[in-house]
């Protein structure tokens, strides 16, 4: 079994990826905030390397669970909201199925899990 080594930037040090439960590795990241469209940026730095980061641990674990929220409520959202003259949830509902659709497209696996 290959081991994953990360960066720990609180030791400053690549460390062995070691989870809590040796059976069962977890990832929680921040996902995107759907106000707008996705664009590159966005699935490149955040999206393509939470995606990298699912798929190593799957090598070496029977199980992985990965969690990646959706920001549904935010300033930035209730001002698309108001300016397109459409409730919050039909905006979130929306930007969220495409941003999913844009992910899928880039062939990303989807998260298990997306509260």
């Amino acid at each position: 079994m290959d081991q994953l080594h990360l960066y720990n930037t609180l030791t400053h040090q690549k460390e062995v990826f070691s989870p809590l439960d040796s059976g069962h590795g977890r990832l929680y990241v921040c996902g995107p905030t759907v106000y707008d469209t996705a664009h590159i940026d966005n699935a490149r730095p955040r999206d393509t390397v939470f995606d990298v980061l699912y798929r190593m641990p799957k090598r070496n674990y029977p199980q992985v669970t990965y969690v990646c929220n959706i920001t549904d409520i935010d300033d930035k959202i209730i001002e698309a909201a108001q300016a397109r003259q459409i409730s919050i949830d039909t905006l979130t509902q929306e930007t969220t199925q495409k941003f999913q659709e844009d992910m899928g497209a880039l062939n990303l696996l989807p998260p298990d899990e997306q509260p």
